[in-house]
């Protein structure tokens, strides 16, 4: 074996005189004799030495017979008039052992290695810990980066990045360096089983700069495209795993039933049949069609989240207790019948569990308080510690065999003492707990509950198989640092062309007065509002930092770039607040929205400050569903001097517009298109049709934040699923209803044109019933809406009457 020496000179330079290194073989678990030979000598660096110089030592090991755990060979150095940094050890890998045979089926691989686990090894994999954090109320603890020796004394089971929890030079090549950094340490360990590394790479790889960002979930539900929704999930896995990361804290499945909720962008619906079929695409493009798949260089686990009526929660419940109830909405409580809770927040699961067999589970912070069923007169439970939910429904109802872990300090929600937490988290059915700066204290605790017989040894075993099968099946035991092969993809032309096409398919045209869109390429444009040339703002939450930031602080085009590069024979003025005059020949593209948020910070009435990049809490402008008062008066300005007036709302969530619907001649709803602001400018140019559909109903007033398909009253400014396009050759009329209804009852129900001949009757009856000035009539927009779940469930017929239904007027 041979070890590099490496000199350090203070402030760089060269050395100012002789150093010799002394060097000996220790006494470590290999066996002297058997395993290896003593060994010692001397190293110099002469005077003159630059800094940076290496030299090399070397340890002779010895074959043996059988199969063996690793064993270790510490190599002591001593400096005369230097320090010794990190002491070198030789590790004599494991080698020769059944766990260790790639041949061998799985289960049989684990069940090897399971039987030479101790508790403690047991307990360690159980455990995940985040890299830059650690438990501001324990002195003893020490950040993972600050002293990864924790990661083989604890013998840790994975390591995560939190949102912006990125190494110093953030570049995908030093990722991959940080993450191998990481794994280096599990071969200290006696089995060398490798970490799990994970993280958050929610619409894209966003916590690396230069990454591909795509559109956030909300504009991918638009899209109504689960093989678009695959392919980006595809980009995402191959540059999160060129990283080194083999593990993704998604899809989400949420079904955001309020707006108000400052998760909204994270659901790719209002509606479940739509969040699951999504959800499952998004599983599949990630994981590949099966585990056989996982160990694929442009594959990772998926993490299908947050199980337990997240997005359902009733406003006014939220209670983080680190924020003393300062999220009105986020983490609170889902009041619900056991038939809407599997109906609505439940049904999405089935198909990426049991279709698409996702690796792993995340619950929701939230608690949910059924009011019928066996659980009815328990009061809230938080979804970390319902073991009716964790067990009896997913793993036992399911058949869910992958494994179960915690959100980030999820367990410290659950009522009680620290033991009680761990001990209620692990036999509600918890198998990982993802605890940032308390991974020391968890094991800790978790080995007492065991050994005082609270926790089954039984159900740590079921955990850690669970986990163990899971490592296995991603190729780590073979693979565990980064396989570089495609790390020069990360951001690569081809990944954002993917996202490109994504945030044109992700824009829904709302309104078209006149037919303004699309766009001529060499007509003069007055480009306008705050979000029109700001990367940050179009990008949101969960990149590169966990809240997002407005400004350049990736690469990507904005909105404005992409319409210079679509447009480049177009004469653009820009004046993101309309300060500059308008050409009243011009025709006004006013692109107006929100600034980043992510979680409780994006309630509605939730805190009016965020974390900037050096997690300083910072004041930040309050989230409401309203347009904000400065992007009103942008619009009133351009939209009263222009010819025409186009205005694109970028937004995590549908906004009210107030009465200023009626000065718009086109109206789009832009959702979050992530990087490529140039697809935003190909469907206003036409370079790309509009085809997208609202996966969430606009709300005419702020009170409307619980607005559904379905609801009993529902009058919505535009319904769910609503969406013009500009594919039509000729401007549809009354007589088109008749002809498209026509078109569909000619041809058999699965005939494979079916969805296009219903779409093409949804833009018929869309181009009959909406008014410019008011929006959609509330029996038109019920019908409209409840076509578009029939399509989604399949029966077009129903969906055919309903659109048929909504003319009647």
């Amino acid at each position: 074996a041979t070890v590099t020496v490496r000199l350090d000179v203070e402030g760089g330079g060269t050395l100012a005189r002789d150093v010799t290194v002394r060097w000996s073989t220790g006494v470590g678990t290999a066996t002297l004799g058997a395993d290896h030979a003593a060994a010692s000598g001397t190293l110099v660096f002469p005077a003159g030495t630059a800094s940076g110089a290496t030299q090399e030592l070397a340890v002779a090991t010895a074959a043996t017979d059988g199969g063996e755990t690793a064993e270790t060979v510490p190599v002591q150095l001593v400096a005369d008039g230097a320090a010794v940094g990190t002491t070198a050890t030789v590790v004599i890998d494991a080698h020769d052992l059944p766990y260790l045979d790639p041949e061998l089926p799985v289960a049989e691989r684990v069940d090897d290695l399971l039987s030479r686990m101790s508790l403690e090894a047991k307990v360690g994999q159980m455990t995940q810990a985040e890299r830059n954090t650690a438990d501001e109320e324990d002195e003893s603890q020490v950040k993972i980066d600050e002293d990864p020796s924790q990661i083989a004394s604890l013998q840790l089971g994975s390591v995560l990045s939190g949102g912006g929890s990125a190494p110093e030079e953030n570049t995908p090549e030093a990722w991959a360096d940080m993450v191998d950094g990481y794994q280096l340490w599990t071969r200290l360990t006696p089995l060398q089983i490798p970490l799990v590394y994970g993280v958050d790479a929610v619409h894209g790889h966003g916590n690396v700069r230069g990454a591909t960002v795509f559109p956030h979930n909300l504009g991918l539900g638009a899209t109504r495209d689960p093989a678009l929704v695959e392919e980006v999930s595809h980009v995402t896995a191959a540059e999160t795993r060129a990283t080194g990361i083999p593990w993704n804290f998604a899809p989400c499945l949420c079904v955001a039933r309020d707006t108000r909720w400052g998760r909204t962008y994270e659901s790719f619906s209002e509606d479940p049949t739509l969040v699951g079929l999504m959800g499952a695409a998004a599983t599949r493009g990630l994981q590949g069609d099966g585990a056989g798949d996982l160990a694929d260089r442009d594959r990772v686990m998926a993490t299908v989240k947050h199980i337990g009526g997240d997005g359902d929660t009733e406003y006014g419940s939220g209670d983080d207790p680190t924020r003393e109830g300062e999220y009105p909405i986020d983490q609170g409580v889902t009041v619900t019948s056991e038939e809407d809770f599997e109906r609505i927040d439940l049904a999405p699961y089935g198909p990426s569990v049991q279709e698409e067999d996702a690796g792993a589970v995340m619950p929701s912070y939230s608690s949910i308080d059924r009011t019928d069923g066996p659980l009815a007169d328990e009061g809230p439970i938080k979804a970390h510690a319902d073991a009716a939910l964790l067990t009896g429904y997913l793993k036992e109802g399911l058949g869910f065999d992958g494994f179960v872990i915690s959100d980030y300090n999820g367990i410290d929600q659950i009522p009680g003492d620290r033991a009680s937490d761990v001990r209620t988290w692990v036999n509600a059915g918890g198998d990982m707990a993802m605890e940032p700066g308390d991974f020391a204290s968890f094991t800790t605790t978790l080995l007492e509950e065991v050994r005082a017989g609270r926790v089954a040894e039984e159900r740590v075993d079921d955990a850690v198989r669970r986990i163990l099968t899971k490592k296995v099946e991603l190729g780590l035991f073979e693979q565990p640092f980064a396989d570089r092969t495609n790390l020069g993809d990360v951001g690569s032309a081809e990944h954002r062309g993917v996202a490109r096409r994504a945030a044109a398919a992700s824009q829904v045209l709302l309104k078209n007065d006149g037919q303004v869109l699309p766009l001529a390429g060499d007509a003069p444009l007055y480009v306008a509002g705050r979000n029109a040339d700001d990367l940050g703002n179009q990008i949101g939450g969960w990149s590169i930092t966990w809240q997002g930031q407005s400004g350049e602080h990736t690469e990507g085009t904005t909105v404005l770039e992409g319409i210079r590069e679509v447009a480049p024979d177009a004469e653009v003025t820009f004046s993101a607040d309309a300060s500059a005059p308008v050409d009243p020949e011009s025709t006004g593209v006013v692109v107006v929205g929100e600034t980043p948020y992510s979680e409780g910070f994006g309630d509605v009435g939730g805190p009016q400050w965020a974390y900037d990049p050096a997690d300083n809490e910072v004041p930040r402008e309050p989230k409401t569903m309203e347009l904000r008062e400065e992007d009103r008066a942008v619009v009133d300005e351009v939209c009263e001097q222009a010819a025409r007036c186009v205005v694109l709302v970028v937004s995590g969530r549908p906004l009210v517009l107030g009465d200023a619907l009626g000065d718009v001649d086109a109206l789009v709803a832009s959702a979050l298109p992530g990087s490529e602001g140039g697809g935003v400018a190909d469907v206003l140019f036409g370079a790309a049709p509009f085809t997208g559909q609202l996966s969430h109903s606009w709300p005419r007033t702020a009170e409307q934040g619980e607005l559904n398909v379905g609801d009993e009253e529902y009058a919505p400014l535009f319904p769910f699923g609503w969406g013009l396009s500009t594919e039509a050759t000729r401007t549809p009329q009354e007589q088109d209803v008749e002809e498209a209804v026509a078109a569909v009852d000619a041809v058999p129900a699965d005939d494979p044109r079916m969805r296009e001949l219903v779409g093409a009757l949804r833009q018929a009856v869309q181009a009959l019933v909406a008014d410019p000035a008011t929006g959609v009539p509330a029996r038109a927009a019920d019908r409209i809406a409840r076509a578009d779940v029939a399509l989604l469930e399949g029966d077009h017929a129903e969906a055919v009457r309903l659109l048929a239904d909504a003319v009647e007027e």
